[in-house]
């Protein structure tokens, strides 16, 4: 392997590592306070390609105008399923929320399909993000370069809301304790609706900067990307949001090493994500930056 190309692959790397990183974001999150694996975070993320989809080849519109309103209408959509699938069900086991929550991936998985139909479509082109830079002799795409300063930049704006303003305050504590929390009189409902909105927001955006790496939208499309972040929040410490992040860039070196040093194992692709998922269970359940809990999913 000549240098270019260990540089272009690193690049590669870190890259989808960050896209793994943003998503996983909205997952560990969510654990972290209602302590729930929400499994409809992949499906969120297929609807939000589609709506890009939709927007700018349907509609026609700008694709700044698209983004904007692909974050709005991902944002509305997973507040909508926190509303609709996960409120009624504040008081109920934990279990039942799970189910729930497996409910409403297949649900959105069926309802793309019905509308949308299981051909896949093609992601539209925002020249911007796939125009190719030079770096020497190692050539890239623009996503490939600006999608770890569009995670770092976010996992800053997530740091701060939580560690500095008021709703963060309120998301700590219920992330700490939810009932005390509740009992003390934080608005639990306005707390976890903020953070199916952070979620959802950061899902939206990983769904344009995937689409404009891997140009194809279908009604699985979130399937493996869904559990590969979800093993990503596992292995940085589910419910800490950096954790999340140093999970996904883990991974995501993991993964494009893996297929370059080992070409005969491209095909293991997938494969090395659960390979990591069950050493780090075996090794520490807590994951790298996670802490001991008394009671477990």
């Amino acid at each position: 392997m000549t240098f270019e190309i260990f540089m272009q692959q690193l690049a590669n790397g870190i890259s989808i590592g960050s896209l793994y990183a943003l998503i996983a974001i909205g997952y560990t999150m969510v654990y972290g306070i209602l302590r729930l694996i929400n499994f409809a975070h992949g499906d969120i993320f297929m609807m939000a390609a589609y709506f890009m989809v939709f927007s700018m080849v349907n509609f026609g519109l700008p694709w700044y105008v698209s983004m904007i309103l692909v974050v709005i209408a991902t944002i509305l959509l997973g507040v909508l399923i926190e509303k609709a699938a996960y409120k009624p069900l504040r008081s109920a086991p934990r279990m039942s929320i799970m189910i729930s929550a497996i409910g409403v991936s297949f649900l959105l998985e069926n309802l793309a399909t019905y509308l949308f139909t299981g051909v896949p479509k093609g992601f539209p082109d925002i020249p911007i993000l796939t125009k190719a830079i030079s770096f020497g002799n190692v050539s890239l795409s623009v996503v490939t370069v600006v999608t770890p300063v569009i995670t770092i930049v976010l996992l800053y704006v997530v740091l701060f809301i939580t560690n500095k303003t008021k709703i963060g305050m309120a998301m700590r504590a219920a992330a700490k304790d939810f009932e005390t929390a509740r009992l003390m009189g934080i608005n639990i409902n306005r707390v976890i609706s903020t953070t199916f909105v952070i979620g959802s927001g950061l899902a939206a955006i990983g769904a344009v900067l995937w689409g404009s790496k891997y140009p194809s939208v279908y009604p699985l499309v979130g399937v493996m990307p869904g559990l590969k972040c979800f093993i990503a929040a596992v292995l940085g410490g589910i419910g800490n949001t950096t954790g999340a992040v140093i999970g996904g860039f883990i991974l995501g070196m993991a993964e494009i090493m893996l297929v370059s040093f080992l070409p005969s194992l491209t095909g293991y692709r997938d494969a090395i994500a659960f390979i990591i998922l069950i050493i780090v269970l075996l090794v520490k359940p807590t994951g790298l930056l996670g802490e001991k809990v008394t009671d477990k999913v």
